[in-house]
């Protein structure tokens, strides 16, 4: 980015289509292919940035600038790392910053694998508390703690908490915060800005958008707590194929693009099922009337494009989806075509056994939703 246009001051759509961009070179393209590299020409003593391809690769440089610009544009003090998915970069946080003796606050309602990581982690000998992401209750497991973990949006339940009053308290108290910004993405909240120390994320989701990608990413504000996930990376492998680099780093141009379009259907979507009698639990920080609106209000700039609700049993919501046509079947989040699921097939999640997670795509509002209202129809016919 050119000295006269410095990315910070930059609208949201046009860093996303600039981020991580190289100074252009003539004949050049203006984003580079990937680069297919195990090792690299080293002649002498190791200098310079690329050596080794599990350490460093020039795609990975690029695409964890521009996410870096996303998430904490003007900061040249933060860093990015990309890891291989979401889970790596997860990890790579909890592994690389807690050791026996220590204790981490994980969120009661967050992502079904959190849990996992806990147990293996209680088997190091690092003691693992939870409480639930709404109404910042969270608060009340921080004493002690060295590292606090939030979700916000939770996933799949959709409930919010304060980041600002939750790193100001863990601050206070010694312990660090590291933010789940998957599902808000850096359009929708900017967890550094708000006070977190770290800011995790699948990119898989809607960062990428399309489905096709396994991705991860730690971005944080201290050199020491970066430079121990790095080394985590390392020592794992636990790093994305430059081709996946490359697909996200293309994906990230149309981004805004993709989130505005997918929050005004998300939002369309919870609107058309108020007031339904067989719809329960409906929940999408974007409606006024939704637990969440005000704190989400406070700290979003997008509301996602994720909502959940229940239908009244199992067979109901099988049903629904069957009858979808114009909504995949699917797993995940965040995709240009909207999915939903039953999310209880799983286990995991505390949810009824009819809740649905809804992932509003890119289609034209109008017919994903005259979809959504026809096979509730069908389903309850």
């Amino acid at each position: 980015m050119s000295e006269e246009h410095p990315i910070a001051e930059l609208g949201e759509g046009t860093r996303a289509v600039r981020v991580g961009l190289p100074e252009p070179v003539k004949h050049e393209p203006t984003l580079p292919g990937p680069v297919f590299a195990a090792h690299y020409h080293l002649p002498g003593d190791p200098t310079g940035p690329y050596a080794y391809g599990r350490d460093q690769n020039p795609t990975w440089t690029l695409l964890e600038r521009a996410i870096g610009e996303l998430e904490a544009p003007g900061r040249e003090e933060v860093e990015t790392l990309a890891f291989a998915s979401g889970m790596a970069a997860i990890s790579a946080v909890l592994f690389s910053q807690l050791r026996s003796g220590d204790v981490l606050v994980l969120p009661s309602d967050g992502y079904n694998v959190l849990p996992l990581a806990g147990e293996q982690l209680r088997s190091y000998g690092v003691e693992v508390r939870s409480a639930p992401t709404g109404g910042d209750a969270q608060l009340d497991a921080l004493d002690g703690a060295k590292l606090l973990w939030v979700e916000t949006p939770s996933n799949p339940g959709l409930d919010v908490c304060d980041i600002r009053r939750l790193c100001e308290a863990a601050h206070e108290r010694g312990c660090l915060v590291a933010v789940d910004n998957t599902l808000a993405t850096p359009l929708g909240q900017r967890p550094l800005e708000l006070g977190a120390d770290f800011a995790v994320a699948s990119g898989t989701k809607q960062l990428t958008g399309h489905g096709d990608v396994l991705l991860g990413y730690v971005v944080g504000r201290d050199a020491g707590l970066m430079a121990a996930v790095r080394r985590w990376r390392k020592i794992v492998g636990a790093i994305p194929g430059p081709m996946e680099a490359w697909l996200a780093h293309r994906s990230l141009a149309t981004l805004q693009l993709r989130a505005d379009r997918q929050s005004t259907n998300a939002l369309a979507v919870a609107e058309a099922l108020k007031g339904r009698p067989e719809v329960t639990g409906l929940r999408y920080p974007g409606l006024g009337d939704d637990p969440s609106h005000k704190i989400a209000s406070q700290q979003m700039r997008r509301y996602g494009c994720v909502v959940s609700f229940s239908l009244p049993t199992r067979a109901r919501a099988d049903r629904f989806l069957d009858a979808l046509r114009l909504v995949d079947d699917a797993t995940s989040f965040g995709g240009v075509r909207s999915t939903a699921e039953r999310r209880g097939r799983w286990g995991g999640d505390a949810v009824p056994e009819g809740f649905i997670r809804f992932s509003a795509g890119a289609e034209d509002t109008d017919d994903l939703v005259a979809d959504v209202l026809r096979a509730l129809a069908v389903a309850t016919g």
